[in-house]
């Protein structure tokens, strides 16, 4: 999957904390901008599945790693 396919509400896999497991989160925006890709996302951040808060905030997006669609994680191509 592109990042361009995500949308708003998708459940992702992200390695922005720096740990393992990754941590999930759901996107609060879409990442396309006018003819472009944003660099960030906002991201409501499930922290509290490796011992931190769950917060709201932006994250790069080269850092979204897979997308949950059709009960599947799917791993994102960044182009």
């Amino acid at each position: 999957m592109n990042i361009k396919e995500i949308k708003k509400g998708d459940k992702i896999l992200h390695n922005h904390m720096g740990t393992k497991p990754l941590v999930s989160g759901i996107v609060m925006e879409s990442p396309i901008v006018g003819r472009g890709i944003r660099s960030t996302l906002l991201v409501h951040v499930k922290g509290s599945e490796v011992g931190y808060f769950d917060d709201m905030g932006s994250i790069y997006t080269k850092e979204v790693l897979k997308v949950f669609r059709d009960d599947n994680w799917l791993p994102v191509e960044h182009s």
